[in-house]
């Protein structure tokens, strides 16, 4: 079994999120790809938190990949709870899965900062990285890559729902809803 690993903040999910699921499953011919919403992302410690609750960024997803067979959402690092190490998860992940071969989908912007993550020789010899690229790029001996040009991001939602604008298109018609609905990236008004 292949299975593709898939942490984030996932806050909110997008339709960027999801069409790099897809070619990563179609690519490499996964099994599965499983959503892994981190609980504190160590990256972000001392910086902001996810704008959205843990369970609704949880319900988004989940809403998202509804009806999807190749998709699942795993809650394992919500429930874990504290920073999310990708170690963690991955040794997690070979003791739910045993022997299935394990894939972590990553940003080609985190491959600068790659060497910094917690054992990460451990965690190169338990699973393998892949890239998304936005071009062609090299992605070394234990690293595959998966290009796709996609230019939607969390980031711009949160901005464009915290000033009223719409964000229907950017992402699945189920999460734009429970944005509007919970109000969420709205500015607090003074």
């Amino acid at each position: 079994m292949k299975i593709g690993l898939y942490g984030g903040t996932f806050d909110p999910i997008h339709h960027g999120h999801l069409i790099l699921a897809r070619a990563a499953l179609e690519t490499l011919g996964l099994d599965r790809v499983l959503f892994i919403p981190n609980a504190i992302s160590p990256h972000k410690l001392a910086g902001t938190p996810a704008s959205a609750p843990a369970p609704l960024r949880a319900a988004m997803i989940a809403s998202a990949i509804a009806g999807e067979p190749g998709f699942a959402l795993d809650d394992c690092e919500l429930a874990r709870g504290g920073p999310s190490y990708t170690i963690d998860t991955v040794e997690f992940m070979k003791e739910k899965f045993g022997d299935a071969e394990l894939f972590v989908l990553i940003g080609g912007d985190n491959i600068a900062e790659l060497h910094t993550w917690r054992r990460i020789e451990e965690l190169e010899r338990l699973a393998r990285f892949v890239v998304f690229t936005r071009g062609r790029a090299e992605p070394g001996p234990l690293r595959l890559a998966v290009e796709r040009r996609i230019e939607i991001s969390s980031t711009d939602i949160r901005a464009r729902a915290a000033k009223g604008a719409s964000v229907r298109y950017l992402v699945p018609e189920s999460v734009r809803e429970t944005i509007e609905k919970h109000g969420l990236y709205k500015e607090p008004r003074h």
